[in-house]
């Protein structure tokens, strides 16, 4: 039951991550083409709540689709099992959270140059 509840989780993310990437891709190639700055990006992005819940939601996503699907590596191939697995799993999904979480908070609401 267990697997099943994470097949249908990876999927509903891989969902929700599409249409995310694709305005994130867009948005890439507008700034590219645009000639637009790294200050001149954080100037639009700073201090947003839209920005920060479309790359928060990105961010969790994300980190919640590659735990799941690096669980089913080790499993395949690593040969992980039990709560040795489920332990990796969790700890890589946190990891990418925090790291994620981190970048979205500097890109959105941190300031200064250590931020």
């Amino acid at each position: 039951m267990l697997t099943l509840r994470l097949y249908m989780l990876q999927r509903i993310t891989a969902l929700l991550m599409a249409p995310l990437v694709l305005g994130h891709l867009a948005v890439m190639i507008y700034a590219i083409q645009g000639g637009v700055s790294a200050a001149e990006i954080l100037g639009r992005t700073q201090g947003s709540l839209a920005w920060f819940l479309f790359y928060g939601t990105f961010v969790i996503a994300v980190s919640v689709h590659g735990a799941i699907g690096l669980r089913t590596v080790a499993h395949e191939w690593g040969g992980l099992k039990g709560p040795v697995l489920e332990g990796f799993m969790w700890g890589f999904g946190l990891i990418l959270l925090i790291l994620g979480g981190r970048a979205v908070w500097a890109v959105t609401f941190a300031t200064g140059v250590n931020a």
